[in-house]
């Protein structure tokens, strides 16, 4: 409601009639009596949906949706074609030059709204997913000016536009992903599906019913046909993320779906045509992983076509001012919030400390900062070194961490310590961002959905907080 309709026709009582019952429903319309006043109308107007006539003096109006549709401004504006006379070439022409519908006189006006409605509806989701794709994209930015992070970039603008696999390798934290979406984003492949999936987060016996499909009864629980992520990254690019972690026999189907180009779903012989660009990561060193006959030869080969190696953090730490800004940046939109300023001071010592956890140990830091400050982010916010990060080795364990013996006084096991020094740190993280769950989890650097579900297995409830 209150959209903008342009009515092009030449006929005086058309444009009356239409204008009387588009009006009469809440919206706007402008009016042109000729092709050319309309497209002159669009250069000058805001509009979001045109009704348009085929048979127009000078300038047909097939000729006009055709330029309307060569202009990236308007070329997935919604258009309506209208005509008395029209040929089934013209109605054919019309639809295959993107008109949304069709219609003949004399006009039905529920028709016409019916179709003015969902018209509009449809070009508003498509424009809030365009929106969502950048907003995403943007996310996904890599930012950096060191040497490291410029000879990346080289690569990347090589490789991109190619069909050739790239096997990314490199610490846990350096943003493997970020490299994976580039590749992607800058090949042509660009307007297909993205599809990544963690190799070492599904269990083994799930692995190949998740990457091909599978049909009804294939095993207990398959209640009906699932497509697997080939499929559903078909035309587009698959990520295999950890991809050191899959099963000996996922490896051995990946392989033959690279060799041939075809997969088939779990519990059927039926082969089916995929066209995927494969890109994989591991932090691992695969190899190694095959002297150790742990990853197949042959499939590392396949994967390994153009190698690319993510530098660590501690390598680019001009970049380290360029990215704590830009997080913080990030999660000042995310939230709503006004970007606080940080001090020098504060990215100096930032710039200065290893991060063991790469970006992803720089990005915590930040957000925890930009949550737990004031009007501006001073040293007073910065945690001690080490706190949030990932993977460190040989740092002294704080003083507050849990007892070692169980209320009758023997040891704990491993797991038990681990399970309880877990809770603990939820609590503190919880108690920290006042109980706010979607914080808690970016700090804790876990999915909202596994915060939740830890939390249960804890039995945390906000008043333990």
């Amino acid at each position: 409601m209150g959209a903008t309709i342009l009515v092009v026709d030449d006929e005086k009582n058309i444009r009356r009639t239409l204008r009387m019952v588009l009006e009469g429903s809440g919206f706007s319309t402008l009016e042109a009596e000729s092709a050319e006043a309309g497209l002159e109308a669009l250069d000058n107007h805001e509009v979001d949906l045109v009704i348009l006539d085929v048979r127009l003096p000078k300038m047909s109006g097939i000729e006009a949706l055709s330029k309307i549709r060569s202009q990236p401004e308007t070329r997935r504006l919604p258009v309506l074609m209208v005509s008395g006379h029209a040929s089934l070439e013209e109605a054919v022409q019309a639809v295959q030059l993107g008109a949304t519908d069709f219609f003949e006189k004399p006009l039905d006006r529920d028709r016409v709204l019916v179709t003015v409605r969902n018209a509009l509806k449809t070009w508003q989701l498509q424009r809030e997913v365009e929106q969502l794709r950048a907003d995403v994209e943007h996310r996904y930015e890599m930012i950096g000016e060191s040497s490291a992070i410029r000879e990346l970039f080289a690569q990347l603008e090589k490789v991109a536009p190619t069909s050739g696999r790239v096997l990314i390798t490199g610490e846990s934290g350096t943003g493997k992903e970020l490299i994976a979406r580039a590749i992607h984003r800058l090949s042509p492949r660009a307007d297909g599906p993205f599809i990544k999936v963690n190799c070492a987060a599904i269990p083994a016996e799930l692995i190949e019913s998740e990457l091909f499909g599978y049909e009804r009864g294939a095993f207990t629980g398959a209640q009906g046909r699932k497509k697997g992520m080939f499929e559903l990254a078909n035309e587009g690019t698959l990520f295999l993320d950890e991809i050191g972690d899959m099963s000996a026999s996922a490896q051995a189907k990946v392989l033959r779906a690279l060799q041939s180009g075809e997969i088939s779903r779990v519990g059927s012989e039926k082969a089916i045509a995929v066209d995927v660009r494969v890109l994989a990561a591991t932090n691992k060193d695969l190899e190694a992983e095959v002297q150790e006959g742990r990853f197949r030869e042959d499939l590392y080969f396949r994967l390994n076509v153009v190698p690319i190696l993510t530098p660590p953090l501690r390598d680019r730490k001009i970049d380290i001012p360029l990215l704590a800004k830009g997080f913080l940046r990030e999660f000042s939109l995310e939230n709503g919030l006004r970007e606080k300023p940080i001090d020098d001071e504060v990215l100096e010592e930032l710039s200065d400390r290893p991060w063991p956890g790469n970006v992803r140990e720089l990005r915590n830091v930040v957000e925890r900062m930009a949550i737990l400050s004031g009007d501006r982010i001073t040293m007073d916010d910065l945690p001690e070194e080490g706190v949030l990060s990932e993977g460190r080795r040989g740092s002294t364990p704080p003083s507050d961490l849990p007892p070692t013996l169980d209320e009758s006084g023997g040891r704990l096991t491993l797991r038990e310590y681990r399970s309880r020094a877990e809770k603990e740190y939820i609590l503190q993280t919880l108690d920290e961002v006042g109980w706010n769950i979607s914080r808690a989890a970016t700090i804790l650097g876990v999915e909202r959905t596994n915060l939740h579900k830890k939390m249960r297995t804890y039995g945390i409830r906000r008043a333990e907080g």
